[in-house]
């Protein structure tokens, strides 16, 4: 009776050691994301302030480097006038068409060099080459091609993320186990379930990290396409504000550009942690 008393008293002081252990690690995790936030938001506000400083001593030309109180009346304005919200609202709206064709169209993609092996060796060299082409020499072709307008802007934000996509999904695709695969046809399964059972699942992480990357792509692409194909979206302000030389609309542009960026990239990885934790990967 003594011995099993004695037993549980251990276990239950292993027990409490490893939670006090779990907790001890779950509190230096939060203050480590905690004191990395307040880096980075420290960092941030010292660089506001150096800026408007800078501009208020005359030591740059704030006419041509504008400072961030004249950057927040500019965007105050563009508000009042619903002007800033009109375009961010149609450079989103592209951003976001292009994103989710560039994911569909390479998975498709990826998924016919998986199933072929020799459509996969006559397409590779191809695929590189087109990854590698400047995107911006691309864009005045599809205008001639296509016109302006959102069709010619959604394919210049694809073309600037799709060929990379293909190739980091189909590589993806090829460095899951094959064992894994051979156990699903010694036992009977095709390799569309091997593709769906095995491939697809394992290759989930590749898929978001190349997502997070895509997202900053098509936003690059669709400003590409916009500098040259519309009269709306940030885009167009930028151009539009250099030619008549308003450069606190341009730089509060590219302001909201790098929001609207860093908005794409942590909702993705909020998915990424969703995903994560939901199917323990």
């Amino acid at each position: 009776m003594k011995t099993e008393m004695k037993t549980d008293s251990a276990k239950r002081k292993k027990a409490s050691g490893e939670l006090s252990r779990q907790e001890e690690f779950i509190r230096k995790h939060r203050r480590h994301h905690h004191e990395i936030a307040s880096w980075r938001t420290i960092i941030f506000v010292l660089f506001l302030v150096l800026w408007e400083v800078s501009a208020n001593l005359k030591w740059i030309d704030s006419f041509f480097f504008s400072s961030p109180s004249r950057v927040a009346r500019c965007f105050v304005d563009q508000i009042r006038n619903n002007s800033m919200l009109a375009h961010i609202g149609v450079t989103l709206l592209e951003t976001l068409l292009s994103f989710l064709l560039v994911i569909l169209f390479s998975l498709l993609v990826s998924t016919l060099l998986w199933h072929s092996r020799k459509l996969s060796e006559i397409l590779e060299p191809y695929l590189v080459v087109l990854n590698s082409l400047p995107k911006s020499a691309l864009a005045p072709l599809f205008i001639v091609w296509l016109g302006t307008g959102t069709r010619t802007i959604i394919v210049a934000g694809m073309s600037v993320a799709v060929f990379g996509s293909i190739i980091s999904f189909y590589t993806g695709f090829q460095q899951v186990d094959p064992e894994k695969i051979t156990l699903i046809h010694t036992l009977g399964g095709s390799r569309r379930d091997a593709f769906c059972k095995v491939v697809l699942p394992g290759s989930v992480p590749i898929l978001l990290s190349t997502a997070k990357v895509n997202i900053g792509l098509a936003l690059v692409g669709v400003i590409i396409g916009e500098f040259l194909a519309a009269r709306r979206g940030l885009g167009y302000l930028i151009i539009y504000g250099s030619q008549v030389f308003q450069l606190d609309m341009v730089i509060t542009s590219i302001i909201v550009l790098c929001v609207i960026a860093l908005v794409f990239y942590k909702s993705i990885q909020i998915i990424e942690h969703q995903i994560k934790i939901r199917f323990k990967m």
